[in-house]
């Protein structure tokens, strides 16, 4: 049985549909039955709630043979509550359950200079050390950003031509689709011949600066794009305005000045 934590999520969904279409026994823990396809509900066991309530997941770890964890962020709560504190209760019912291996979603950083600066990353990373805590096999798939974040500009993008960042025009930064994180989770859910702690790069088949970015989205939509970077300031007010917490404001600043300063470029490409 494998247990599948945010299964309505953009990358939770995904690794549901390709391990059913391996035909692999999934349950699945969501907030809400009724948000998930009826062709997967008639597929799967569902366990209705918070995987970060001590008792549903307590529940939905009982005979486990592999996890996926996703801590769903929420820039409403701190960085503390939203990673660490969110999944303390699934540290202590995995030990419980003796659940012998474990798939979580996190960020490049681990042994960098910036793993204690860089705010979602280093919540992450801790989370990630909780896990590990347990006892459980481990794999952590480390991820820069996602090449889809871009589409949340894409009514700026198509109204003044720019989207906008606080990262220099020509850092050139490795990044990642959401369905490259599905398929390497896919893969190790499925297999239960490896063992260890360790962690997982996934990145896309090149780095790209945003200057990059803007030729190829001028090229697609055939006309000019072009990126501006703005202030951390401006970025953090922009987190604020949406409702964010002082605390995940912040920490979305100081992960994007360590994006800047290098923290992706850490990781090594290879093969």
């Amino acid at each position: 049985m494998i247990v599948i934590t945010a299964p309505t999520s953009q990358i939770g969904s995904k690794v549901v549909s390709d391990l059913l279409d391996v035909g692999a026994p999934l349950r699945l823990v969501a907030r809400g039955a009724t948000k998930l396809p009826i062709a997967v509900r008639d597929r799967t066991e569902v366990i209705e709630g918070s995987h970060g309530d001590a008792s549903v997941v307590d529940r939905a770890f009982a005979g486990a043979d592999a996890l996926f964890w996703l801590a769903p962020p929420d820039p409403t709560k701190t960085l503390e509550e939203a990673w660490p504190d969110f999944t303390r209760p699934a540290v202590e019912a995995i030990r419980r359950h003796a659940v012998p291996r474990v798939v979580s979603i996190t960020a490049i950083g681990r042994g960098t200079p910036w793993q204690h600066r860089a705010g979602p990353v280093t919540a992450s990373v801790r989370m990630d050390d909780m896990l590990m805590t347990s006892g459980a096999a481990f794999r952590g798939l480390a991820m820069p950003s996602f090449m889809e974040n871009i589409v949340r500009q894409a009514g700026v993008i198509r109204d003044r031509g720019m989207f906008f960042g606080p990262i220099r025009s020509d850092r050139k930064l490795p990044f990642t689709a959401t369905r490259d994180k599905p398929a390497a989770a896919v893969r190790l859910l499925g297999d239960d011949s490896w063992s260890g702690q360790e962690e997982v790069l996934v990145l896309g088949p090149e780095d790209l600066s945003f200057d990059d970015r803007a030729a190829i989205i001028s090229d697609v939509v055939g006309g000019p794009v072009r990126y501006q970077q703005i202030s951390f300031d401006q970025f953090k007010q922009q987190f604020l305005d949406r409702g964010a917490s002082e605390s995940a404001a912040q920490g979305y600043v100081d992960m994007y000045r360590a994006k800047d300063e290098g923290i992706d470029n850490a990781a090594l490409r290879t093969r």
